[in-house]
């Protein structure tokens, strides 16, 4: 028997397991089986707790719902720091080695702080073809994960699932693709955000990453300071805080809750 823990960051949630042992492997196929809503536990994704081994405290390990491991989840990294704060022993803040680079956590009650990656590649307000004859003006960064942003005027018009999807799967984000994120501005330092993920190929109710890339872009386009307010489809407001110099970013964090739903067993194939 698997014994996990399932959590949700914002309405994005996860299946955590503890492998500090290095005893767990799981197939590709057994992760999907997890993450499946009506054969398993139901998540957008799977959380690993391990050993570090580049001198953080833990190293988290990200699969996406369809079993493929990808580099980063901002909601899932605050998921993972409560995890082994409750797992591993009671901390104020950690750190944990991803592929993304090492994240530091600061936990605030139901809140956690985290220090993000420094963010790459930001490409501002270009076109892009699509289906159809259709076309859209974008633009992109690497908040840890590569994320291309559409500003919309109604974020809750756009059909996300459809357009996200090409957008996804766009040739200029080719191979690894890039999640799809739509934003809306709400006010001087607002915004609402949906967000088309690889991995799930579907919305999600919320994207850490994704949460974040809005948030720099907007900040980079309209020329303002953090903290940026962000609304996610599950209804709550993630914050995110940074240090501007023109379109350059530095210490980008991520705020937000982090929530246990329950603990539980289940037996793989």
């Amino acid at each position: 028997m698997l014994r996990f823990t399932k959590m949700n960051g914002a309405g994005n949630d996860f299946v955590l397991l503890d492998n500090r042992a290095g005893d767990l492997s799981l197939t590709r196929a057994q992760i999907a089986r997890l993450c499946d809503r009506h054969r398993g536990v139901g998540a957008d994704g799977v959380l690993v707790l391990e050993r570090p081994a580049n001198g953080a405290d833990f190293r988290m390990r990200y699969y996406n719902a369809d079993g493929g491991e990808a580099e980063m989840c901002g909601n899932g990294a605050r998921c993972f720091a409560r995890y082994a704060d409750r797992t591993a022993g009671p901390r104020a803040q950690l750190t944990f080695e991803t592929p993304a680079g090492v994240i530091a956590a600061q936990l605030e009650g139901e809140l956690v702080r985290l220090k993000m990656s420094e963010p790459r590649d930001l490409e501002l307000d270009f076109d892009l073809d699509l289906p159809n004859e259709k076309q859209v003006r974008a633009s992109f960064v690497d908040s840890g994960v590569p994320h291309v942003v559409v500003a919309v005027p109604e974020v809750q018009q756009v059909d996300v699932r459809s357009l996200g999807a090409h957008l996804r799967h766009h040739e200029k984000f080719s191979p690894r693709g890039a999640n799809a994120n739509f934003s809306e501005k709400r006010g001087p330092r607002s915004i609402a955000v949906r967000t088309f993920e690889r991995g799930v190929e579907d919305e999600t109710l919320a994207c850490g990453t994704g949460v974040v890339a809005s948030a720099l872009i907007f900040a980079a386009r309209e020329s303002v300071d953090g903290p940026i307010d962000v609304l996610v489809r599950g209804g709550e407001t993630l914050q995110v805080g940074f240090r501007r110099e023109g379109k350059n970013f530095h210490d980008v964090t991520l705020t937000g809750p982090a929530d246990f739903v329950f603990d539980g067993a289940i037996e793989l194939e």
